[in-house]
């Protein structure tokens, strides 16, 4: 149990003198190198609900501690010794709930995202009935039971999913898995979005099965699709793809590597009556873009979202060059007088160097280009204001020459 008895406090982590600015600001980080990492703290298991105090005796808040991560304390509330427990969650979760019914009347969205949501390493997706989880952080893995407790309480899903098997739970001592909390599922679920009917597995496809965080995007590019040809790289399940058709896209072709994605995406396009003017195509992306370009095909409307090219820091210059070479090839097969979007997940790539590479590779297709929207995740992802690394998704479209 992370929690002690109802008398005792939680164990004390001390802040060195002139460290934790960021915190004090609100930030919910605060990383080991701030904290007075002594025999004691060292002692305590990762997740240990802890209460933080800075060398002058002013409090940070209750939070949980990992000696082993490098983000050595997730905070959770501003009290000390804050109760974390069933009533803490049900009332986040229905804060959260309020802000996305202001949005959507449908129970489709991204319930909570972490930080955004002030709940550090906790991702809640819905879909209808269903609600897929995915837990980050050994705090958070330690507070699975009053977690659950307050969904049902809050939402009642007849499903719950825990997809708990990010590499990025390695950082955090973590072992990985995927295991059904409640109910039972059978194969892919339902998703509704801007009018249209897609499909997700959130056992076995990529997160939790669908990437609600371009849902605006895809509005967007379908709008900009009425009686043009798109061409959807790294499709995935034909989210942009079917969105361009149905808003009466000539035709949309979609690349993807995986199968049983473009078979999900299939299924989608019979779904929604697009299936004469789509067509999913099986590739490596970059090869086929390369072969496109050969050939001398060209689309109106091109649509790059690639999976991260920069999943860690030490990724930045090989991922920036993957990006400034999707750039190139996705100009080189974008149409006179057409539209490209090119996005990135990946936290790591800043804003400014995605669009310097992104502009540099469509420089090197030989096109000008004029950038005409530069956009992000939807309401449903939102932002720390402390918090710069949850801004995660870049998108930029231009109109290329």
């Amino acid at each position: 149990m992370l929690r002690h008895a109802a008398m005792a406090v939680n164990p004390i982590i001390r802040v060195k003198p002139r460290e934790g600015r960021r915190a004090r600001m609100g930030a919910p980080w605060i990383f080991s190198n701030e904290i007075q990492m002594d025999a004691a703290a060292k002692a305590l298991q990762p997740g240990t609900l802890v209460t933080v105090v800075g060398d002058d005796g002013r409090g940070f808040g209750t939070g949980s501690f990992n000696p082993k991560s490098l983000i050595a304390v997730r905070l959770f509330d501003a009290a000390a010794d804050a109760e974390i427990g069933p009533a803490f969650f049900a009332a986040h979760f229905r804060r959260a709930l309020a802000r996305r019914q202001a949005f959507w009347d449908e129970p489709f969205y991204r319930l909570v995202h972490a930080e955004g949501d002030f709940l550090p390493g906790l991702v809640v997706d819905r879909f209808g009935d269903t609600a897929v989880l995915q837990v980050g952080t050994a705090g958070m893995e330690g507070l699975l039971g009053p977690m659950l407790a307050a969904l049902d309480e809050v939402i009642a899903p007849a499903r719950v999913l825990l997809r708990n098997d990010a590499p990025s739970r390695a950082l955090e001592g973590l072992q990985s898995y995927v295991r059904i909390a409640k109910g039972a599922f059978d194969g892919p679920i339902a998703v509704r979005e801007n009018g249209l009917r897609a499909f997700a597995d959130p056992q076995a496809g990529q997160k939790t099965g669908w990437y609600y965080d371009q849902r605006e995007n895809r509005a967007f590019m379908a709008g900009l699709a009425r009686g043009r040809s798109v061409l959807d790289a790294f499709c995935y399940t034909g989210g942009f793809a079917i969105a361009a058709a149905k808003a009466g896209a000539a035709e949309a072709v979609g690349i993807d590597s995986s199968a049983t994605a473009l078979a999900l995406a299939n299924d989608a396009a019979a779904a929604n009556g697009t299936a004469a003017r789509t067509k999913f195509v099986k590739a490596d992306v970059m090869e086929e873009l390369a072969r496109l370009a050969g050939r001398g095909e060209r689309f109106d409307v091109v649509i790059a979202d690639p999976p991260p090219f920069v999943r860690a820091r030490k990724d930045l210059e090989p991922g920036a060059k993957a990006y400034r070479k999707l750039a190139r090839l996705a100009a080189s097969v974008t149409a006179e007088n057409g539209f490209l979007f090119l996005a990135s997940c990946s936290h790591n790539m800043p804003a400014e160097r995605f669009a310097a590479e992104c502009a540099a590779g469509i420089a090197r297709a030989g096109r000008r280009a004029a950038q005409l929207r530069q956009s992000g995740a939807g309401p449903d992802h939102p932002i720390h204001p402390m918090l710069p690394e949850t801004a995660y998704l870049k998108a930029l479209v231009y109109a290329l020459d």
